[in-house]
């Protein structure tokens, strides 16, 4: 029987030179306990020769060329734009491994809690499989994101075992309603990488959606594949990205309060990078970024104007605290996608 567009789900993955870890995650996909409807591949200008590999070896994957490398967030709202007969749309990258249960347990969660736009999957790490890689995407109001319980075992925390509610997905293994997701912009092309999806969670924080956990569904994370944790082009776009998400969406009640604190965020995150030798790439982030805000204030307008949730809401979603203070530890949890 035929499912209606409601029930259907694409996978949107992308490809930047990945073939490697196609095989591995597309045979995985085969195996899923509920297959998705279509899988789409949207690809960078890969030189490997994934793409045809991929068309050859899977024929039930439908491969998109954008012929340059256009960056994660385009390649993923192309994919999303062409699954326009799906309700549904799952992000998997091509370095996290779904277990057999991954979608089924992800649209499991989406009949059962209507009230969620957008799941979060339990994420484990793939060498240290004992390991979380995440469980949910946490936003500081000082600007700061990180995944929830990196680095923990499952006997260390009980969230990780919980449904429960959380600021925003992982990109990297999330599904969110078709709807909302191109109702609200979908990802900011401009980021190319990195806090896109905080960004977006964000934005559908504001329109009044909400992100679930969902600890059934799980894949094992290898995490930055393509860009690799802590290289030049990982710090650039996270600590340019990490300023642009906080610009366009803090509401002004929650921004005049907090700016102190998305201050000392920026200045804690370039000292301890420059601690690492990353000091040159972060100033030249803020620097970008703040040519960029000229762009971003119009994002802004058109971002608040449609806001739907109250600032006290929204700051009941968001972490709070010393995080700032402890940013080293958090430098970890946030350089793997």
């Amino acid at each position: 029987m035929r499912r209606g567009a409601d029930e259907r789900v694409a996978i949107v993955m992308v490809d930047y030179n990945q073939g490697h870890f196609f095989e591995r995650t597309l045979g995985l996909l085969r195996e899923q306990t509920r297959r998705p409807d279509r899988i789409l591949v949207v690809d960078n200008a890969s030189s490997d020769g994934s793409p045809d590999a991929i068309e050859a070896r899977f024929t039930e994957v439908e491969v998109l060329r954008l012929g340059r490398n256009a960056g994660f967030a385009r390649a993923n709202n192309a994919g999303v734009r062409a699954a326009e007969d799906c309700g549904w749309v799952a992000l998997l990258n091509a370095d996290a491994y779904p277990a057999p249960r991954w979608l089924e347990g992800l649209l499991d969660a989406a009949r059962r809690r209507p009230e969620f736009a957008s799941f979060s999957s339990r994420m484990m790490q793939a060498d240290e499989p004992e390991l979380l890689d995440g469980a949910g995407d946490l936003y500081h109001v000082s600007g700061l994101a990180w995944r929830r319980d990196h680095g923990r075992g499952l006997t260390e925390t009980q969230d990780a075992l919980e449904e429960e509610e959380v600021f925003a997905a992982c990109g990297g293994a999330a599904m969110y309603r078709r709807d909302a997701y191109v109702a609200n912009g979908g990802f900011d092309e401009e980021f190319f990488a990195y806090f896109e999806d905080t960004d977006l969670g964000f934005r559908l924080r504001l329109d009044g959606q909400r992100c679930l956990y969902v600890p059934g569904s799980v894949v094992h994370h290898v995490g930055s594949a393509t860009t690799g944790a802590g290289s030049d082009f990982t710090v650039y776009h996270q600590q340019r990205n990490m300023v642009w998400t906080w610009v366009k969406n803090m509401p002004w009640p929650l921004a005049l309060l907090y700016l102190p604190q998305h201050v000392l965020a920026n200045a804690w995150t370039a000292l301890a990078w420059a601690r690492r030798d990353r000091g040159a790439v972060v100033l030249r982030a803020k620097r970008d970024a703040m040519l960029g805000l000229p762009r971003v204030l119009r994002q802004r307008r058109q971002v608040q104007a449609r806001r739907r949730v109250g600032a006290l809401a929204l700051r009941r979603a968001m972490a709070v605290g010393a995080a700032p203070t402890r940013l080293p530890a958090l430098l970890d949890r946030v350089t793997r996608r």
